[in-house]
């Protein structure tokens, strides 16, 4: 008995507590195959189950929009907005730019214009 528990008292003292560490890596979606095929890279983020209710009436009675669902729809309307906003901007660039390659086309044809002009018999000679 004696032995015993000094074998036991002896095995506790070599065996110590470690805390076991993964290093496997981490299995991500296959992003080539999903933009290959179209898809968007988060699988979450467009679909039938997003966009779709969750719950219909029978009566075909229009369902509410959940929180999700009016969230997406305000930011498609601000990136909408925004659309419009660069693109008012974009015409009004490409306007002010043809407008001062025009002003300065005429400020040469001014300047040659205003330039001394050949007197006398020059004058008969290229007429």
């Amino acid at each position: 008995m004696i032995k015993a528990s000094n074998f036991l008292l002896n095995i506790s003292q070599n065996v110590r507590c470690t805390r076991q560490i993964s290093c496997t890596a981490i299995r991500a979606l296959d992003q080539n195959w999903r933009e290959q095929k179209g898809l968007p890279g988060n699988p979450n983020a467009f679909g039938p189950l997003t966009n779709l209710p969750d719950y219909s009436f029978l009566d075909g009675r229009p369902t509410p929009l959940g929180s999700n669902q009016k969230r997406r729809l305000k930011k498609q309307q601000e990136i909408a907005a925004k659309i419009v906003t660069l693109s008012g901007e974009l015409d009004f660039a490409k306007k002010r730019y043809a407008r001062i390659q025009a002003e300065e086309a005429a400020a040469k044809e001014n300047v040659i214009k205003s330039k001394l002009k050949p007197k006398g018999h020059l004058l008969l000679k290229k007429e």
